[in-house]
This record gives structure tokens, sequence and C-alpha cells, in this order.
């Protein structure tokens, strides 16, 4: 059985107190809850305090581009379908510099767990507005306040008709644990937006102020209701709900359509050498 412990303890660069740290303790109780070893788990970050996490536990790792995770792992997944892939990465890197990836893998359905540290400012350049900085925040880049409407990911990804959309809080890790697993079991496409408190460079949506607003989904919610996901992916105010916000299990993954992505690592697979050669042929 695979135990916390088997994921390491290591120092970080993080600030006391900083939601990362609770995001990271949740990570590893979800693998450990689900037996997945270190070695059976690949993460793929960008760049940016949220994208150190998997340098902080013993894991797989590929450490790539500002916003570039998505494609990344992508790839990763369609090579070796066996493999747990997780992108990971903060509202900046995903949203932001990612925000075309992201629109693109939603498209394609690979089964992918998309975590998103969502604190809603940039920490590692320094607390410049990100795409999901409320309007009138003000930052030191934005001293009049932030004149942009922010970016609303889940309600893009329940648009998009993402299989799986949903939003956990680090306050409420019971549930983000749960919200994780429950990811990784999808077949499919799975974004869990995380909202946390940056102490640093976020003063006005700080872990308190999350507290007084997250509120558990009850069980009357029917996550298989898309207009009823689109409703919830919009509320954000005195009330912000969390949970599983969109289910779908009936769409159709990505690797479903490529005749390989059944046979196991490509590394195993043998080469035809002849249909290799008519495929060059057909280029000459």
């Amino acid at each position: 059985m695979v135990s916390t412990e088997d994921f390491g303890q290591y120092e970080t660069a993080w600030c006391p107190g900083c939601g990362n740290f609770l995001i990271l303790d949740s990570l590893k109780q979800a693998l450990a809850g689900k037996d997945i070893a270190p070695q059976d788990v690949l993460f793929v970050t960008g760049i940016g305090q949220a994208a150190k996490t998997p340098h902080y536990f013993n894991c797989n790792l590929f450490n790539g581009l500002h916003g570039r995770s998505l494609p990344v792992a992508t790839g990763a997944k369609l090579a070796n379908p066996g493999l747990n892939v997780v992108a990971e990465s903060g509202d900046g890197c995903m949203y932001g510099e990612g925000g075309n990836h992201f629109l693109a893998a939603l498209r394609r359905n690979v089964d992918l767990t998309v975590l998103v540290h969502d604190n809603q400012i940039y920490g590692l350049t320094k607390g410049q507005a990100s795409p999901t900085t409320s309007t009138g925040h003000v930052t030191k880049a934005q001293p009049r306040g932030v004149q942009l409407e922010p970016f609303h990911p889940l309600s893009v990804a329940v648009a998009m008709q993402a299989g799986f959309v949903a939003r956990g809080f680090v306050g409420q890790q019971e549930q983000l644990v749960n919200l994780i697993q429950s990811a990784i079991d999808y077949p499919g496409f799975a974004v869990v937006d995380i909202l946390q408190h940056c102490v640093s460079f976020n003063r006005v949506n700080t872990f308190e102020w999350y507290k007084k607003r997250c509120t558990p989904l009850d069980e009357s919610h029917d996550p298989g209701n898309w207009e009823k996901a689109m409703s919830l992916s919009q509320q954000w105010g005195d009330t912000i709900p969390t949970g599983i916000i969109y289910f779908d299990a009936s769409r159709k993954g990505f690797e479903d359509s490529i005749a390989a992505s059944g046979k196991g690592p490509l590394a195993d697979q043998k080469r035809d050498w002849k249909d290799m050669a008519e495929i060059m042929e057909a280029f000459a």
C-alpha cells in the first residue's frame, strides 16, 4: 500500500502560510488514497509558484515553458496511455499564457487531470493581475485597478462541454482530496480549479475571504444538468459553489480515435517497417 510518506518531504521556496502547502498535502493524500505510487504518475507543469509543486514530492516530472504544460501532458498521455498524467500550474500560467492550449485541450478530451492553483494573482512575478483577477483589484502593476473583466475558466469548460469540471478550495481539504481523486478516475479531460490564497500579493482574496464564501454543493445538485452547471459556474460573490460543477461520462475520448493508443506505450510497440515505407513513399 502507498502512503503519503512515500512521496517524501522537501524544503520549499514558498512563503509561510501559502495555500500551495495545503494543495501539496491534498495531492499526496489523493495519490496515496488511490494507491498510486510515485513512479506511476507524471506531473507536467509550466512556470510559477504553483508549477513548482512537483519539485517538492517524489514523482515523475516535466517542468516546461510558461503556459505550455498541456501540450506536453497531451503528448505524454498519448505516448503512454496507461500512465497517470497530471497537468498542474497556476491561473496565470494555465489561463493566461496557456489559454489557447486550454481551449484546444477542452476540445480534444484527452484523458488528463488538470489542477489549477487559482489565487487570482501572479505570485512568482510579484503580484500583477492574472486572467482571474476581479475588476477593480488594485495591484502594483494596475495602480488604478484592473479594468478587464475576469476570465471564467469553469464557464468556458462547461460551455465547451468538458466531461469533468470542478472547483475546490484549500480550506475544504477533505472535499479537495475527493475532487482530485474523482478527476483522476474520469476517463477524459478533467479540470479542477482550486481556489487558494496568496499571502504576499493578494490581500483581497484571503483565506478568510474564501472561507466565508466557498459553499460545497449539496446532494440535490445534478452535475449532469448542463444549464444548471452553466449557472453555477458563473456564480461568484457572497456564495461561491465548490464541488463537481459538471459531469458527463458519455463524451468520447480522444484516444478512442487513435488505433495505437489501445496497444500500450508506443515505446513497446513493434514497428511495421513495410507500412512505414508505404507511408513515406506516399509523400515522395
